[in-house]
């Protein structure tokens, strides 16, 4: 039997979700538009690169971003060791 989840917990489940779903509507552009227009990432846009190229090199900065994003905006549970007061004896 699981114990019940926090609220700090559900609050990042909830921030996760939000964005995994971000994520996702990046990759699905990337894959739709590989999938029903692949002309259009042979166009050369940038730096004599291709759009398949720079999508895809954005897709991992993108995941890199979230990633961080995520670390900062998580909420941590009080831990026993940061609610003991100095002078404590422990």
């Amino acid at each position: 039997m699981s114990k019940p989840l926090s609220a700090a917990e559900k609050s990042n489940a909830k921030l996760g979700l939000f964005l995994f779903a971000a994520y996702l509507l990046l990759y699905a552009g990337f894959v739709l538009t590989n999938a029903f227009a692949p002309s259009a990432m042979e166009q050369i846009v940038w730096a004599g690169l291709n759009l398949a190229v720079v999508y895809g090199f954005g897709l991992i900065f993108a995941a890199f971003l979230l990633a961080l994003v995520y670390g900062v905006l998580c909420k941590r549970e009080p831990s026993a060791k940061s609610e003991r007061r100095i002078g404590d004896g422990q």
